[in-house]
């Protein structure tokens, strides 16, 4: 990943722009229950095509350049970057809200999911309450910033940063050390250790991949992330620290791999610390579901159209097996291709790629061991409790308006190993302490089978089990460059967001 610089630039981005709201025509900022202009119009005039079969009517406008299917984040930022460069787009949902596997619902659309009853008055008021479906935190000098700077999707949301980034080691949670001066003080290491750590901090805060002076003579494209620890002298406990709580690695693989990719995910992590001083994440008031919310904004201002409580039950193709549309009973709306997420394709076009769990826990307190922070993240490296895959657990509460006052939201989420799900968040539902309420999903999870440029159908992977969105920002940005063949342009700095759509 870049790093969070500009292009000429050295040390963390400005995000001041992230706590600014600016007005613009025909909206408001995005809280809960806000509407998106621009849906298609319920007994709208009709035009006739060639191209229809007979017998069907076009859906909406009839023609566009892409049609997306689902408003999950990545599918809504899509439709934004593409109406933004004046693509004509329709954006469709088989839900009657926004963000797909990635909203935020309130009390009662809760425990009706979850098929839970009504819930108990004791918790507090209906609209209190925007708990994410697939929580998950934003790094502050990351690349999904980067986009929200970009497109401007920043002034329709309001963002806080997150109390506290914990990682488990040896029973105990420990606080991630967020400068080189506090790693000396960290109970996380012995006192040569946090020395040789400093060093090496230090070294990578100061390496830049085009100045070969600060290299020191390492070439990072050859040499391995465990070549690069053992030479700084770091223990195997320290590298499991450094690699799972700071680089976001989710597993050991990347170890016998060239450093430079790691290195790069590490300076984000230490910029993106060095933003706030508490933790390197933010995350948007009332909840992850103002994301694609937002985007679903910039589409629509940009003239898309968008149509809420509508499936989609065949997607069209040409006899070269290219997408050129899609159905929706007796409607169709032609295009020259489609992007969605796995759900809405054959299951001929995906491929299971795995499970995960989440578990959703009301507390009535703060997670133990964290200093009453209300929002935390907390990693447990997987080889910590004998697992491969990393546990995660992060907590919200009324400070983020996603529950009332009183009330924590602790999500633990992991890579399902095993068949018994319970047994797979064992570790992380023991940290919290005393659970009120407790919701559990396990989700199948999939990924395209091709790129999509040989039969025009796009399709994103479904979000992964950590507790951050770096891995899923990746992908977003492959699925944009499948789309348009081209980079986005991930150079921006946010001191030159001036301009106003």
């Amino acid at each position: 990943r870049p790093h969070c610089t500009g292009p000429e630039t050295k040390g963390p981005l400005d995000l001041s722009a992230l706590s600014v709201k600016v007005d613009c025509p025909n909206s408001e900022i995005l809280g809960p229950g806000s509407s998106i202009p621009n849906m298609a119009e319920e007994g709208a005039e009709k035009k006739t095509f060639d191209w229809l079969p007979e017998g069907m009517e076009p859906l909406a406008d009839g023609e566009y350049d892409a049609i997306i299917m689902g408003t999950g984040l990545k599918e809504c930022v899509i439709s934004g970057l593409l109406s933004v460069q004046g693509m004509r787009v329709l954006q469709m949902d088989r839900n009657n809200y926004y963000g797909a596997d990635c909203a935020s619902l309130n009390l009662t659309n809760l425990y009706a999911k979850f098929n839970a009853g009504a819930p108990p008055g004791s918790l507090g008021s209906n609209r209190d309450f925007n708990v994410d479906l697939i929580p998950k935190f934003i790094m502050a000098c990351g690349n999904l910033t980067k986009m929200l700077l970009h497109s401007k999707v920043t002034r329709y949301l309001e963002f806080k940063s997150i109390e506290g980034s914990y990682v488990y080691k040896g029973g105990k949670i420990l606080k991630v050390p967020a400068s080189p001066e506090e790693a000396l003080r960290s109970p996380l290491m012995g006192l040569f250790e946090k020395r040789r750590f400093r060093n090496f901090l230090l070294y990578i805060d100061a390496y830049e991949e085009g100045k070969p002076e600060t290299h020191k003579g390492r070439d990072l494209t050859t040499m391995t992330m465990k070549q690069l620890y053992t030479e700084f002298g770091l223990l195997p406990d320290t590298h499991q620290f450094i690699s799972h709580a700071m680089c976001l690695e989710l597993d050991e693989d990347h170890m016998d791999k060239p450093a430079l990719p790691t290195v790069k995910e590490l300076q984000t992590y230490m910029y993106s610390m060095a933003r706030y001083g508490t933790s390197p994440y933010i995350y948007p008031v009332y909840g992850l579901g103002g994301l694609p919310e937002g985007f679903s904004r910039l589409c629509a201002i940009h003239g898309g159209t968008f149509m809420l409580n509508r499936d989609v039950d065949e997607i069209v193709y040409n006899d070269s097996g290219e997408a050129i549309g899609v159905k929706a009973g007796n409607e169709m709306a032609k295009a020259k291709f489609v992007v969605g997420d796995p759900s809405y394709f054959p299951k001929e076009k995906v491929r299971e790629t795995g499970k995960i769990v989440r578990c959703i826990c009301f507390l009535n307190h703060p997670i133990p061991n964290t200093g009453d922070l209300e929002s935390v993240q907390i990693i447990i490296p997987g080889p910590q409790v004998g697992r491969k895959n990393d546990i995660f657990v992060c907590s919200l509460a009324n400070a983020h308006m996603v529950s009332a006052k009183g009330v924590y939201i602790a999500i633990v989420s992991t890579t399902m190993e095993g068949s018994d799900p319970d047994k797979e968040v064992t570790p992380g539902l023991a940290l919290l302490g005393h659970i009120m309420q407790r919701f559990t999903t396990v989700a199948t999870t999939f990924a395209p089978v091709s790129d999509g440029n040989a039969d025009k159908c796009y399709i994103s992977s479904s979000f992964d089990a950590s507790s951050h969105f770096e891995g899923d920002v990746d992908d977003l940005l492959s699925l944009y460059k499948r789309v348009t063949g081209k980079d986005l342009d991930m150079t921006i700095n946010a001191d030159s967001v001036e301009a106003d759509y």
